[in-house]
């Protein structure tokens, strides 16, 4: 392949990477919209325990930061699905799922070892970003 073309490839790839740009943040600096919050709902109440049966002391960093990130999700998810349209209650509840899924991506992407495994995280990251993005659009438009 000449420089020519190697040359365009990666121009055309940074400037592809550059369009996503407002997209990469982590999913700690994401936040859940104003609009899938339930007013008055105290969701310290719900019962989520903060490892199951086994005591975060006793957990890996690597446990630890995915069950963060599954509490938060699982919060936000209740609170999203108590909203009284079911348009707004479904996206919602998508979008706290997809931030739990950038959470556990994140997740490996840290930790994991396998090459391939942190592949699909990344994909995943990517691809739920956009789509948060594009339910954030909708709600933004469509709740009242």
């Amino acid at each position: 392949m000449n420089v020519f073309v190697k040359t365009s490839l990666a121009i055309v790839g940074a400037t592809a990477l550059l369009s996503l740009a407002p997209l990469v943040v982590s999913a700690q600096e994401m936040t859940y919209p104003e609009k899938c919050k339930t007013e008055g709902m105290d969701m310290s109440k719900m019962g989520m325990s903060s490892g199951g049966d086994m005591p975060m002391g006793e957990m890996t960093d690597y446990q630890k930061a995915s069950m963060d990130g599954m509490k938060s999700m699982h919060m936000n998810m209740m609170q999203g699905m108590m909203k009284k349209d079911a348009d707004v209650s479904f996206i919602c509840g998508m979008i706290a799922h997809h931030m739990g899924a950038i959470s556990m991506s994140e997740v490996e992407l840290k930790y994991g070892d396998n090459k391939e495994a942190k592949e699909m995280a990344q994909m995943v990251i990517d691809a739920q970003k956009k789509e948060i993005v594009d339910m954030t659009k909708w709600l933004d438009k469509e709740a009242k």
